[in-house]
């Protein structure tokens, strides 16, 4: 999912670009402990990333990271990121990445979330009071769900699935509330 936001947007004309990444880089080559037939736990360079190489000329990627903070402008836009280290530590008898303490921030003017997920989790959709799936996505029709000028795009009602989607369920989502406002759309 990452991988598709930076090559969008390379395709959409980014100046630079960084992939926050919250585990360690893989190895280049399998482990001792990752033998055939499991799954190949080795760095991976996909479209996206070769992408950015070639126009920028580095990787992406930076690994062991998150956000801890975004800040905003005086016009209330994202203007910049804190970004936090992380390291892989026990905590309660299991492995987890936690902060070092060492932070970073970065200039950005727009943030794109590649956190894929499965459902709605149930206290949003309780928060907002709108109907679930069987599979635990929000019930909709055309984007619309069952409580007036709520909508749901994406993930959020289609489940796990592509960047390319949520992109395209974005617009047309924009269309739908533009059109429950004004009465029509030119979206």
């Amino acid at each position: 999912t990452g991988n598709d936001c930076v090559g969008t947007a390379i395709r959409q004309g980014c100046e630079s670009v960084m992939q926050l990444e919250m585990m360690p880089c893989p190895p280049a080559e399998r482990a001792a402990n990752n033998a055939w037939p499991e799954w190949p736990r080795v760095l991976k360079t996909d479209y996206g990333q070769q992408e950015a190489i070639a126009k920028f000329g580095s990787d992406p990627r930076v690994y062991q990271t998150t956000v801890k903070e975004f800040y905003k402008n005086e016009a209330g836009q994202v203007c910049g990121a804190l970004i936090a280290k992380l390291e892989s530590q026990v905590v309660d008898g299991r492995r987890q990445m936690v902060p070092t303490g060492e932070e970073f921030t970065v200039d950005c003017d727009l943030v794109l979330i590649a956190a894929g997920f499965t459902g709605c989790q149930p206290y949003v959709a309780e928060a907002f009071g709108v109907d679930l799936t069987k599979r635990g996505t929000v019930a909709d029709v055309k984007y619309a769900t069952n409580v007036p000028k709520v909508f749901a795009c994406g993930d959020m009602r289609r489940g796990q699935s592509l960047v390319v989607w949520a992109l395209r369920e974005g617009r047309d989502t924009a269309a739908v509330v533009d059109e429950s406002l004004m009465g029509y759309t030119n979206l």
